[in-house]
């Protein structure tokens, strides 16, 4: 994850717990299960701290509420083709200078707690 650098906020979505349709096997095809999202989220801030007006902010809510509705309507084999979707879905907005995208599956693997995937992007601002 980059360094923080002065005038950049780090937003922070975590546990947003979901369901879909998610995996390979017949019964993960026919019956959706839970997913755990976590989002990190780097942006330039300085305006939307000196001014404080909502318009010069990333709206986090309106980011969550995009994943949100992708990942409760489609459906993915992979966790990583979901990770990346929601990554993609993330990087569509201008402000964001950075994102990184976790996706837990519960209870994937026996013995595990859950088994995920981390994927990251960034734009060269």
């Amino acid at each position: 994850m980059p360094r923080l650098a002065p005038g950049m906020a780090r937003i922070r979505v975590k546990n947003l717990m979901l369901r879909t349709y998610i995996g390979i096997n017949e019964d993960e095809i026919r019956n959706k299960q839970d997913v755990q999202i976590n989002l990190t989220i780097l942006y330039p801030a300085a305006d939307a701290v000196s001014g404080n007006q909502i318009e010069q902010a990333l709206n986090y809510r309106t980011i969550t509420k995009a994943v949100i509705s992708h990942v409760e309507v489609h459906r993915f084999a992979l966790l990583e083709r979901l990770t990346q979707e929601v990554l993609d879905l993330i990087m569509t907005h201008p402000q964001v200078h950075y994102a990184e995208v976790e996706v837990d599956k519960p209870h994937a693997l026996r013995f595990a707690e859950s088994v995920s995937i981390t994927l990251s992007a960034s734009h060269d601002n």
